[in-house]
């Protein structure tokens, strides 16, 4: 049977955080919901694979010699799905009840012409200072904005995509090594509708503001936006991984 819902994780050495990261889906709301939760490794050498298998309903393993990038990643994931409704987690990113958060996400996604959602993001509340809460009030406001006036985005660590229309715009983009988020979304815009929903929020780790700071993350994501915007390729040849 058909999932309703399909979580779709990509991974890479991600064994401090993908225990706690699956652990948010019981059984009990995976059934509630006919949600599946996929792993969509891309090759981790630490505990990731030992800690994930048997606590998903699919874990995809990348075994080519050459590095995957996180669109990879991404549309392998899909590939193992069966959901009609696409929730792209990234592997450091928590919700505060799975349960409310399908129900709320389904209840708009259905809405009418709407094909995808752009959720909120704070990092999580135990870590979280005064210059987490100042960018990313402001962040998310500007993507609530380019959602209603001008544009489609959506931030990666939470993508909430119907299937029809997932396929229809291509998948994510595999030959951009950075900001294949924002670049669906853009996509995604000319078929329907993108919902900023402040209901759904979305807990990230810090790790990547604390070690480049906050000016540096957003002149990489607004770099490689331009750059997409112009060239139709990222100006980054990949995202770095911090753990």
């Amino acid at each position: 049977m058909a999932a309703t819902i399909s979580v779709i994780i990509p991974s890479y050495n991600e064994e401090k955080l993908i225990g706690s990261t699956i652990s948010q889906f019981t059984d009990e709301i995976k059934r509630k919901y006919s949600a599946e939760v996929i792993i969509s490794d891309g090759g981790s050498t630490d505990r990731t694979i030992e800690i994930a298998e048997g606590k998903v309903e699919r874990l995809v393993k990348h075994n080519k010699n050459v590095k995957q990038n996180i669109s990879e990643g991404r549309n392998r994931g899909f590939e193992a799905s069966t959901g009609d409704v696409l929730i792209f987690f990234n592997a450091d990113t928590f919700v505060n009840d799975a349960g409310a958060f399908f129900e709320k996400a389904l209840e708009v996604i259905n809405g009418e012409g709407v094909t995808a959602i752009a959720c909120p993001v704070k990092v999580f509340p135990s870590e979280e200072k005064l210059q987490d809460r100042l960018f990313h009030f402001t962040y998310n406001n500007y993507v609530r904005l380019l959602n209603f006036a001008f544009m489609g985005m959506g931030r990666g660590e939470c993508h909430i995509i119907k299937r029809d229309a997932f396929v229809k715009a291509g998948g994510y983009n595999e030959i951009l090594g950075a900001g294949e988020d924002f670049e669906l979304y853009t996509k995604l815009r000319k078929i329907g509708k993108i919902k900023f929903c402040k209901e759904l929020m979305v807990y990230e780790s810090p790790r990547r503001y604390r070690r480049y700071g906050y000016l540096k993350v957003f002149y990489d994501w607004a770099k490689n936006s331009i750059w997409i915007t112009l060239f139709k390729k990222s100006l980054s040849k990949e995202w770095e991984p911090v753990r």
